[in-house]
């Protein structure tokens, strides 16, 4: 799937011309192998780490929560990125022209994302110290986030035709337009998402039969949950900074994979889910570039075709998952 994501779009590049510019050969045409190197490689690459940071972060807050319909933007971590960037970009108008220039870049949005997600998740963080329930923290989480769609909402009542498009452009998600800059500076916060997800696989599996079963097995349970709402908020935040706000890859891929596998292990969900996400997300990716056309369509459109009736189905069968 990362190859074929690499080979379709609207130039079709045959598979032995991949792996020729892949592997350090040449393709036979130049400018195949500028296309692969500089736009391509770089995207297939964003699908990867796009696809498994929401994947496995859905799982987290699905296992911690109990809740088969929670998602890797639960605690309001997408609202408060969606936040920093309509600041940045409906409020550009207000700012000196010289600052309004290097706000609206890229690195300009992906500071104000990343300043918008860290904040909600500071505020997560702090008011998960002071509660015991758990249940409560996700309805934290939601509040925050219904705090800070209504805040975008009244900027984007006072916006222009053509910022509103701009930031409507953002909301779509996007996985080109990354440098590798950019790529690695994604992949080292996804890896260490990953890190903390993997360390909490044990103490996911004793939290499915609730947190006094977990305690009384001897888990630190207030550690575990910060360590994997801050797994979470790694993985959902840095995300969404470089690439947008990504919707129901996190929520449908973790059913996916209870459903072939048919267990509740996070030994096996973990790497279940991990794969299941890059393959999904590739496939999407495939799927907007319209190969043979020279249309493009918006990834977040993509994900909702292909998980919303993955979740209706949930909701139909009305099975609960563990």
């Amino acid at each position: 799937m990362f190859f074929a994501s690499i080979s379709f779009g609207s130039v079709t590049i045959p598979l032995k011309d991949v792996f020729a510019s892949l592997t350090g050969g040449h393709a036979a045409k130049s400018t195949w192998e500028y296309i692969i190197i500089n736009y391509r490689l770089p995207k297939a690459i964003t699908a990867v780490l796009v696809g498994t940071g929401l994947s496995i972060s859905g799982l987290l807050m699905q296992t911690l929560f109990r809740n088969p319909l929670a998602g890797p933007y639960v605690l309001g971590l997408s609202s408060g990125a969606s936040l920093g960037v309509a600041f940045v970009i409906l409020g550009a108008g207000f700012l000196p022209s010289f600052l309004s220039v290097v706000a609206l870049s890229q690195y300009g949005i992906v500071l104000a994302s990343t300043l918008g997600s860290t904040l909600v998740l500071f505020l997560v963080l702090v008011v998960s110290q002071r509660l015991r329930d758990t249940m409560a923290i996700l309805i934290v989480g939601l509040m925050f986030g219904s705090f800070t769609t209504a805040i975008v909402s009244v900027l984007t009542y006072f916006s222009t035709a053509e910022q509103l498009q701009k930031f409507t452009f953002w909301s779509m998600g996007n996985l080109g337009n990354l440098s590798w800059t950019t790529i690695v500076i994604l992949t080292v916060c996804v890896g260490i998402g990953l890190l903390l997800s993997a360390k909490s696989i044990k103490p996911l599996n004793a939290l499915l039969l609730g947190e006094n079963y977990a305690k009384s097995m001897g888990l630190n349970f207030k550690q575990a949950r910060l360590i994997i709402i801050f797994a979470t908020s790694i993985l959902s935040g840095a995300i969404t900074a470089f690439a947008g706000p990504i919707a129901f890859v996190g929520l449908a891929v973790p059913h996916i994979a209870k459903l072939t596998f048919q267990t509740s292990n996070h030994t096996i969900l973990f790497w279940s889910t991990l794969f299941f996400g890059s393959i999904i997300m590739l496939f999407c990716d495939i799927v907007s570039q319209m190969p043979g056309f020279d249309v493009t369509l918006p990834i977040n459109a993509v994900t909702s075709i292909i998980g919303a009736p993955v979740v209706i189905w949930l909701l139909v069968r009305k099975r609960n998952f563990k």
